[in-house]
This record gives structure tokens, C-alpha cells and sequence, in this order.
């Protein structure tokens, strides 16, 4: 059986089963076989798009879970038709990735401009993304196998630069922190932004953005994407240009806190020395609570606007730190989850019993809460799942409650 002939045959099978197949089929080159027939079953749900190109071929299983999603690049693509508009009319519009891996960002990214160039330093990842280019029909790209950093030195000026540094060490273990990752971008800041009129790093989700924001200076924009309210990726802009501008209005960056197609946004002083201006509505002691709650998404837990959030929506936090939300109206624009308040109790045995009569499963959740959900759980005797979201948190009058939800579409 030949190579392709097998792919086609086995395209929808356990892979580990199929490693065990090897010794039937000599001709086939198995680890090859193995990483396109896991590759393209990935792909089916993270890149639609290409799993339905017969042309695309896939990478090593760890290049195929780290690269992004199709709905991460077409967000870079919006970004980078944004930023394009910045530009002088007059200028030629050019995209250089120095660190292109797979390739997802890169072909997505690349559409808009009129020409693009791809950098990758590992031979067999550019020799793969170079077949797909061809198969994608991009015809304004190039390609070159070589270093970033030596790269970056060769440039004279691009539209746009995007680096997605490698994200883990010599060992293969995972960094979180910028000046671990390769190449060290906190070393190449200032050229970087000198050879281009914008900068776009992807960062780890687990970075924190503030720091990130102070160590590599020049940002102005700040993406926090998640996907299904999953923290998928942190973006950064940067530029230097009309910086003298820049440096005499104020210190202010624009963030933008992205849940598949929500978007919430605003601004923040970085370096605001004058702490605390900027106040959350606290639902005040004694007072019951309204009829509705709200959690917010991933990224806007990982901005921590709260304050932002309570003023934009009119909405009161239940305490400074349990990030939930109430209020008197069902608010259907508002950036994360919505629920109907059923039932409030404390952990008194007799309040308890009256609030979960009836009420055998839940999803539980704890914020800003003295116990774990699997202690909980265990204490009020309850399953998991079903349609009740019950939520134990602390109020800002040290009341520990439980707050019995339903969820709202």
C-alpha cells in the first residue's frame, strides 16, 4: 500500500492504533502517515479551512497543538487590516513573520498586503509551509529558511512585524516569561520597532500583561483573546512611530478584551501613578439582591477591568474581589455569562435545605471563597452537571453565600 493510499483509507482512525500497523504496511513511512492523519483530524475542528485542502500537509503532532486556531488568524487578519490603514497612502505594504512555524498566522495575516515574507529556522517546518502557500494559492508571499534574529538585522523597514517567540527551552519545557522565550524580544525591541511601523508579538496567555507592558515599552495596543471563554492568546502592538506625540498626551494604551465575536475595549493609563480613580459599584450591606448575575469572560478576568466592566454596564460587583456581577436588568450585550437568580442563602443548615429542595445536581463555582468546588459539592450533597449554576462567593459584608442560579441565552 502506498503512502497517500493509506492516508486515505485510515484518514478517520485512532492513530495509536494505527502506530501498531507498522510492521504491515514496510513500504508506508509511518511517522509520516501518523502526523497527517492526526494532523488533519485536528484540523477539522481547529482549521476547518485547510482540513478541506486536500493539498495541506501537517507538521509533527507538538507544531499542529501549538499553532493557532483559524478563528485566532482571522483575528490577526482583521488586526492587520486595521493597522494597515494607519499607514501613509503611499506606502508599499509589507508583512515579514520572523518566526512563521506552521504557517496558520503568516497565510491569514499575509492576505492584505502586497508582499510577505515568511522566516523559519527549522528546515522540515518551512519546507511544510512553503508546500501549503502553494496549495492556499498565496501569490504574494516568499519564504526563507534562516534565523530571525540575522533576518532582522537584513531588514530595512516592513509594514508590519510579527513574532510569535518559541515558548519553551532546551528541554522542551514551557516558559511563560518573555526573556526566556526565542528569540529574547526584550533584546530586539528597539530595533524591531525602528525597522518596522508596527510591531505584533504573541505572547503566552499566562503572561502578565502589565509587566509585559513595562518591560518592552513602545505598546500601544493590548489584545487578550479568548476563544469559548478559554484565555487562548495575548497580543501586543507597538510602534514608535509619532512618538513624541505619543509621549507628550499621556502614557495610555488601548486594551481589547476578545471572547470569539465579543469584543470590550477600552483604555488605561499604564504608568497612572493615582491608584484607585477608577472605582467598581459595590452592591451596597443589607441590600438584596436584583434579580440578575453576571460572570465575565476569560479575557476580561485576565485584564482585570472590572471597574471598566461596572461602569460601561451599569452593573454592581457583589465584593472588590468575587468579580460577579448583579443587576435589576437582563443585559443580553453584556461580555460573559448571564444568569437568573433563583435563590440566596447563606451556609446556615435550615437556609440551606430550603434553597436546594429540589435540586439534586449542579455546576458549581467558587470566587473569592474559603472552600474548593469538590469540597462544596461534597458538604451539599450534590451531582455535577444539570441546568442550576450555583455560585458560592463572599459578599463585601464578610457573608459567605451561595447564590442558585439558571443560566440565561
Amino acid at each position: 500500500m502506498e503512502t497517500s493510499e493509506f492516508i486515505r483509507q485510515y484518514a478517520n482512525d485512532d492513530v495509536k492504533m494505527l502506530a501498531l500497523l507498522g510492521k504491515r504496511f514496510p513500504k508506508v513511512d509511518l511517522p509520516y502517515v501518523l502526523d497527517q492523519i492526526r494532523g488533519r483530524q485536528l484540523a477539522r475542528t481547529k482549521l476547518p479551512a485547510w482540513a478541506s485542502n486536500e493539498g495541506i500537509v501537517y507538521p509533527p503532532h507538538l507544531n499542529m497543538e501549538q499553532c493557532s486556531s483559524e478563528q485566532t488568524a482571522l483575528y490577526k487578519q482583521k488586526l492587520a487590516n486595521r493597522l494597515l490603514k494607519e499607514l501613509p497612502n503611499d506606502s508599499e505594504t509589507i508583512l515579514t513573520d520572523l518566526t512563521g512555524g506552521f504557517g496558520v498566522d503568516f497565510a491569514y495575516m499575509s492576505k492584505p498586503f502586497k508582499k510577505a515574507l515568511y522566516v523559519e529556522r527549522n528546515e522540515q517546518l518551512c519546507s511544510i509551509a512553503t508546500q501549503n502557500f502553494k496549495s492556499l494559492g498565496l501569490n504574494n508571499i516568499s519564504t526563507k529558511n534562516s534565523d530571525a534574529i540575522e533576518i532582522l538585522h537584513e531588514l530595512e523597514y516592513v509594514s508590519i512585524l510579527f513574532l510569535d517567540p518559541a515558548r519553551r527551552n532546551s528541554n522542551g519545557g514551557k516558559v511563560v516569561s518573555i526573556a526566556d522565550c526565542v528569540p529574547n524580544v526584550l533584546e530586539l525591541c528597539d530595533e524591531m520597532v525602528e525597522k518596522s511601523h508596527f510591531v505584533v508579538l504573541k505572547l503566552s496567555p499566562m503572561l502578565d500583561w502589565h509587566s509585559a507592558v513595562t518591560q518592552l515599552k513602545y505598546v500601544t495596543e493590548v489584545h487578550i483573546i479568548s476563544v469559548s471563554n478559554e484565555c487562548k492568546e495575548l497580543l501586543l502592538v507597538l510602534t514608535n512611530r509619532n512618538k513624541t506625540e505619543i509621549d507628550n498626551k499621556t502614557n495610555t494604551i488601548k486594551v481589547f478584551c476578545v471572547n470569539d465575536n465579543d469584543i470590550f475595549s477600552y483604555e488605561e493609563d499604564i504608568h497612572s501613578e493615582k491608584e484607585g480613580l477608577l472605582q467598581q459599584n459595590i452592591l451596597g450591606k443589607d441590600v438584596a439582591l436584583p434579580p440578575y448575575l453576571y460572570e465575565p469572560n476569560a479575557s476580561i478576568m485576565k485584564a482585570g477591568c472590572f471597574a471598566q466592566v461596572s461602569q460601561t454596564y451599569n452593573v454592581s460587583a457583589l465584593a472588590h474581589n468575587s468579580h460577579l456581577f448583579v443587576s435589576p436588568n437582563l443585559l443580553s450585550d453584556f461580555p460573559g455569562r448571564k444568569f437568573k437568580i433563583l435563590h440566596t442563602c447563606t451556609l446556615n443548615k435550615k437556609e440551606l435545605r430550603h434553597a436546594l429542595a429540589d435540586i439534586t445536581q449542579a455546576n458549581v463555582a467558587v470566587r473569592n471563597f474559603p472552600m474548593r468546588v469538590d469540597e462544596l459539592k461534597k458538604r451539599l450533597k450534590l451531582r455535577d452537571g444539570g441546568e442550576n449554576y450555583i455560585f458560592a462567593t463572599t459578599h463585601d459584608d464578610k457573608r459567605h453565600i451561595l447564590i442558585i442560579t439558571k443560566k440565561e441565552t
